[in-house]
């Protein structure tokens, strides 16, 4: 597994960031720079098993099933992922899942100077890191438009 770090600055208060990033409508927007349609079901508090999906090109659903590690809101979420969603259903045993089940995501949102920094540090695999490399700082700039508007 590679740990990848990305961040941005937003002028904003960090209520509002957090609202932005994890509302329903807000979220849809700013993570489409991953998947066109993205969405989630569920919730974010400790604990709470979520799925994030989306439509493939081939319009079958698919995605991610996670759980909520740890949620200190406003500041700070960190999401375990179990395994995957393809075609409809959940796949938390396969021999697939298993090279990085357990792997984490967290959001870290810090007040500087009357605006919030976003720090966020994932888990990859070497095969998708260049991918994240390229879509985060996209989704994060969509992320900053949105919290500042």
């Amino acid at each position: 597994m590679r740990r990848l770090h990305f961040s941005i600055t937003v002028e904003a208060p960090r209520e509002k960031v957090w609202e932005t990033m994890l509302g329903d409508t807000t979220y849809r927007q700013w993570t489409s720079a991953f998947a066109p349609g993205s969405y989630y079901e569920g919730d974010w508090g400790r604990g709470s098993k979520i799925l994030f999906l989306a439509p493939g090109e081939d319009g079958k659903l698919g995605g991610m099933v996670t759980r909520i590690a740890e949620s200190r809101p406003p500041e700070y979420v960190s999401i375990e992922h179990l395994g995957m969603v393809q075609d409809g259903r959940e796949d938390t045993e396969s021999e697939a899942v298993k090279e990085w089940a357990g792997a984490r995501e967290s959001y870290t949102l810090k007040e500087i100077d009357g605006g919030t920094e976003v720090s966020v540090e994932m888990d990859t695999t070497e095969e998708h890191e260049a991918m994240f490399e390229e879509i985060w700082p996209k989704a994060l700039q969509k992320l900053k438009e949105l919290a500042e508007s």
